[in-house]
């Protein structure tokens, strides 16, 4: 019963989200999978392993498919997104928990970047500004 009730609260978290919310969802999501994936290789077991890279590469392939190629900055972001993805592939062939270091090192960098662009716009839409 308490499981159905979580579930239901995740459901509705992501159904009522803004689109600023649900990036930072996938940016916590990587990370925590890759935490997984760490786990898995120090323990040995490979199907986890395995499944952990994989959902952090459908969540990057996300992350890649919703940034908009007209953004100027899109050009710096979608390189990192590639190597990452790579990366992952590498960790997972050769069971490499640095690989899965330099990746969840990039994924931290974009969400607690991320983190501060949504701070930041909540703080200017309820009018207080962004001291510096």
């Amino acid at each position: 019963m308490a499981y159905q009730q979580y579930q239901a609260y995740q459901n509705n978290s992501v159904n009522t989200a803004s689109p600023g919310e649900l990036t930072l969802m996938l940016y916590n999501g990587s990370l925590k999978f890759i935490k997984q994936a760490k786990k898995a290789i120090e323990n040995e077991e490979h199907q986890k392993k395995n499944n952990a890279i994989q959902r952090t590469q459908d969540i990057i392939r996300e992350l890649m498919v919703t940034l908009n190629p007209e953004a100027e900055i899109a050009k710096e972001i979608m390189p990192l997104y590639d190597f990452a993805y790579y990366t992952l592939t590498q960790a997972n062939i050769h069971n490499d928990t640095s690989k899965l270091q330099e990746v969840e090192d990039i994924m931290l960098d974009f969400r607690n970047t991320w983190k501060e662009v949504l701070k930041q716009e909540r703080a200017r839409q309820h009018g207080q500004g962004v001291r510096a």
